[in-house]
């Protein structure tokens, strides 16, 4: 009965990750950014927020709207979301579609879905990705975020982490570990709103898309 469980629940794991895909494939671009907003506007009417600070002071950030984080014993994550940098101008660019994949050891049972945002202090870990990926906790770690809404944050942080995670799951902050998590380049999602001939780094060191979808989630960021 043991060995049945244990080859049903990995079946089924698998099941909700490609189904979550294909909800979020072809046409999906621009409601993949509306909910990129939808999470950023969240998180601004949360009590403690992310600090206005640290999203002044660093120059990446990747949202995840809805990640799937689920798992019998062995679990997994994933999202897909998009990443915009800073500009030398201190503009944020236009968004670069990304998806974010993962496994886990240890007790846990359940599926849940989380809100995820990575606050980078280095623009050049994601430009440099290109269309590769790499591995976060392998190449470069994430912390848990501070909370706090003044320019201080309230806290004894020091702003030195590379990346700060920051999760939300139904209206509350959750711990999510995702070290040991792939980042990768959604470059089917890049071509179908972009065009086929540009390149993640191309859209990185731009800010020129003027589309509904994109404003408002340049405009979300600038008010969180």
């Amino acid at each position: 009965m043991k060995t049945i469980r244990f080859l049903i629940y990995p079946v089924l794991l698998t099941f909700l990750f490609v189904f979550a895909s294909a909800k979020t494939d072809g046409s999906k671009e621009t409601e993949r950014l509306h909910k990129a907003s939808n999470v950023l506007k969240e998180f601004g009417k949360m009590k403690e927020s992310i600090p206005h600070q640290l999203l002044e002071e660093y120059n990446g950030i990747i949202i995840i709207p809805g990640m799937l984080n689920a798992g019998f014993v062995a679990g997994g994550k994933r999202g897909r979301g998009v990443a915009m940098v800073k500009l030398d101008n201190g503009k944020w660019s236009d968004p670069v579609f990304v998806t974010l994949t993962g496994g886990s050891v240890g007790f846990q049972i359940g599926v849940q879905s989380v809100d995820l945002v990575l606050v980078f202090r280095h623009k050049g870990a994601l430009t440099k990705v290109k269309n590769g990926d790499f591995t976060i906790g392998g190449d470069i770690s994430a912390a848990a975020g501070p909370y706090g809404r003044n320019s201080t944050a309230s806290t004894d942080y020091k702003l030195e982490a590379e990346v700060y995670s920051y999760s939300r799951s139904r209206g509350l902050f959750a711990g999510v570990s995702i070290n040991g998590s792939n980042l990768g380049i959604d470059k089917d999602a890049n071509a179908k709103f972009y065009g086929s001939n540009i390149t993640s780094q191309d859209i990185f060191e731009t800010s020129g898309n003027n589309t509904d979808a994109v404003k408002l989630l340049k405009e979300s960021l600038e008010a969180l």
